[in-house]
């Protein structure tokens, strides 16, 4: 027997043995992470892919009498002043803006072209003692500072130009042997960060229409206007369809640039109140964006959304699929939040770069951090598709059930009537759609809607919490 247990040991240990040396041979030569994504691997999509925030160096002044106590106190030297073999000399007024060093620490950096260097902690400035660099960014992976290359609408392009750089010589072995070196350009192969210049987290989210026009009624009344808003947006008529069936059922004669001015006025009123209401919402957040048309011309609705309550947290319209509408949409969907989660906060998006370089802004001027997690692909080939891809469907299907009301308008006029056309189908499904997650019932109940009998007189009171919401936020500015 006790052979026999002896055996059985030493047999496991030669399993164990063998396990560890297979696992070992593929995890050499078989790499796992790549066969969920083999494409992002490849260095043609290198160029999709955010790469980390660069290390900042920011001005900070010192004083240069410490500095010098500390250069000797610590390496047991004295750092003597400039010796000029030259016989030129630097103006006495000139000193350091960062430790104040006078002219005689001072350095002629460029053969007297204007731009100077101290000796004593090493900045450089100019004729007028002004900071070139304010802000020094550094590449994360090599120490090396970056260049800017490029100036854009809404950021510049730093690039870390050094041929040594570990991020650099890593993209090069991912190229394969046969791409030339005159085509390497094609690829991103440097580390490269986009400083914005266009600060998205100052601009206001609730600013209201000019085209909206007032609810002094001279030929209708409340009600039809709240007939209108129910043809048009919840029966998904166009205006034209909707002028025609107020006409042919209730026998009202009515315009269909009337019915358009009633949606505007409607959507800009109840708009504030759509974007402040406590949804209470959930940790798991869901993104996409889709194309509408605009006078014929591609534009884009970014749209954040609770998968757990359903409810529409953020919406944003837009003629670019740029970074800049998507953190606007993300930030009207973190203000819901009493407490921001952070960490806590599942944020899923599809494989778009705009979804990274938004969470990096966020890091860096809100210091917001949480979990974005991208769903790359249509099938289920890896663990995180087959983990939240069903958040992913949830904000899909939202997308389908907005282009079935969308697709009735053939397109919008205006930037601004896409926007509060948007905004007013988000009221709609967020406060009067019934829905069969919420067994029939809208997604946020509220009790002066309850007390409606019909759609139109919803509609009304809608437009009475929003008129409310206004006067608030008015009173709010003015104390």
């Amino acid at each position: 027997m006790d052979s026999i247990i002896t055996y059985l040991l030493l047999y496991n240990q030669y399993l164990v043995k063998t396990i560890y040396k297979l696992v070992l041979f593929i995890s050499k030569n078989i790499p796992l992470n790549q066969w969920a994504f083999d494409d992002s691997n490849s260095p043609e999509y290198q160029k999709f892919k955010v790469d980390n925030l660069p290390k900042i160096i920011r001005f900070e002044k010192v004083d240069y009498q410490f500095l010098l106590a500390y250069y000797k106190h610590k390496y047991n030297k004295v750092v003597k002043p400039v010796h000029r073999r030259n016989g030129k000399s630097i103006p006495s007024e000139t000193i350091c803006p960062k430790c104040g060093a006078p002219h005689h620490y001072i350095y002629d950096n460029n053969g007297n072209r204007g731009q100077f260097q101290c000796k004593v902690c090493g900045q450089n400035f100019n004729e007028s003692n002004y900071v070139t660099k304010p802000i020094v960014l550094v590449c994360p992976h090599c120490g090396h500072t970056l260049t800017q290359k490029k100036n854009r609408k809404h950021f510049r392009i730093h690039k870390c130009t050094n041929p040594k750089c570990s991020y650099y010589l890593a993209g090069l072995k991912r190229l394969h042997s046969d791409i030339k070196s005159s085509e390497k350009y094609k690829y991103k192969l440097h580390y490269i960060y986009r400083e914005f210049t266009f600060d998205f987290f100052k601009m206001n989210l609730h600013t209201l229409s000019k085209r909206a026009i007032n609810f002094s009624f001279k030929k209708f009344n409340p009600h039809i206007m709240g007939l209108c808003l129910t043809y048009h947006v919840n029966l998904k008529l166009s205006t034209r369809q909707t002028a025609h069936a107020l006409a042919e059922i209730h026998s009202i004669k009515i315009s269909h640039t009337m019915v358009a001015n009633y949606a505007l006025t409607a959507a800009t009123v109840i708009k504030p109140f759509v974007d402040t209401f406590d949804y209470k919402p959930s940790n798991i957040l869901s993104a996409d964006e889709t194309y509408i048309r605009v006078k014929g011309i591609r534009h884009y609705v970014w749209i954040v959304m609770d998968a757990c309550k359903k409810s529409i947290l953020g919406y944003q319209v837009s003629d670019t699929r740029a970074v800049g509408p998507c953190i606007l949409a993300m930030r009207m969907a973190f203000d819901k939040f009493q407490s921001f989660p952070g960490k806590m906060l599942k944020f899923i998006a599809d494989g778009y770069s705009a979804y990274p370089l938004a969470k990096q802004q966020f890091e860096l001027e809100e210091n917001k951090i949480f979990d974005l997690t991208q769903v790359i692909g249509l099938t289920n080939d890896d663990a995180v598709s087959k983990e939240y891809r069903w958040i992913k469907q949830v904000v899909e299907r939202l997308n389908r059930t907005f282009k079935s009301s969308y697709r009735v308008t053939c397109g919008y006029g205006s930037e601004d009537g896409a926007l509060y056309g948007v905004s007013l189908w988000v009221a709609y499904y967020n406060f009067l759609r019934p829905h069969p997650y919420n067994y029939w019932r809208p997604l946020n109940e509220i009790d002066q809607l309850k007390q409606a009998d019909n759609m139109p007189a919803k509609w009304q009171i809608l437009i009475s919490l929003g008129q409310q919401t206004i006067l608030h936020m008015q009173e709010n500015r003015l104390s």
